[in-house]
Order: structure tokens, then sequence, then C-alpha cells
């Protein structure tokens, strides 16, 4: 189905203590806080990545894939409804998430070289 432009923009909006930007994948998005990846929205549904902070400050919490065939995240919706709670739990996620690596170039291949 994919998640709509105007949901992306209802959560930023809601959640404008945080710097977060989004960037459209397979037409769902993924949420970044401090280039780090936080959260996906998929059919219009905010699913939080389930790291151990996270998990402590919502125990009880709905979990259930993002996507066929993804591992279980928290369900955002019920947190979306209290900012504060949700801000919190996404700076945590931020925490808890290591930086992603660098991406190497490919070296380039050598040029065949002409006979004389």
């Amino acid at each position: 189905m994919g998640t709509s432009a105007a949901t992306i923009a209802h959560i930023t909006d809601t959640l404008s203590a945080l710097a977060l930007t989004s960037r459209k994948m397979f037409g769902e998005y993924a949420l970044y806080l401090g280039g780090k990846t936080v959260a996906f929205v998929c059919d219009d549904t905010l699913f939080i990545k389930p790291t151990p902070g996270a998990l402590a400050l919502l125990p009880q919490v709905e979990r259930a894939p993002a996507y066929p065939g993804s591992k279980d995240y928290i369900v955002g919706s019920e947190v979306l409804d209290d900012p504060e709670l949700c801000v919190r739990v996404l700076r945590v996620v931020a925490e808890d998430t290591p930086m992603p690596k660098a991406k190497t170039k490919p070296k380039p291949k050598p040029k065949p070289q002409k006979a004389t």
C-alpha cells in the first residue's frame, strides 16, 4: 500500500522537538535522528527499533513486523499519542544505535592495455 507523505509530515510535526529526517524507500520511509535509523513508517504506521533502552521505557508495548519478513519492531501508534514519551524513546534508540559504517567506493577496474 505504501505510506503517504502526509503521514510523514504528521509524525515529524508531532515530534518537532527532534531533528528527524526521513528517506523514502520502496514506498515506505525510514526515520533518522543524528544520521542513525531510529524507526520505519510502513503502511502509515510508526515502527520503532526495539533497542534495549526503548524496551526498558516501553516494557509492555505491542511489537510486530514492519514489513513481511522483518523482525518485530515496537508499534509506535500508542507511543505517538504521547509525543514527550515518543521523543524520549527515539532519543534512547539513537543513543543505543551505532553510527552506520561508511560506505567504501569500489576500486575502479584497470583498463586493458592495448597491444603494440
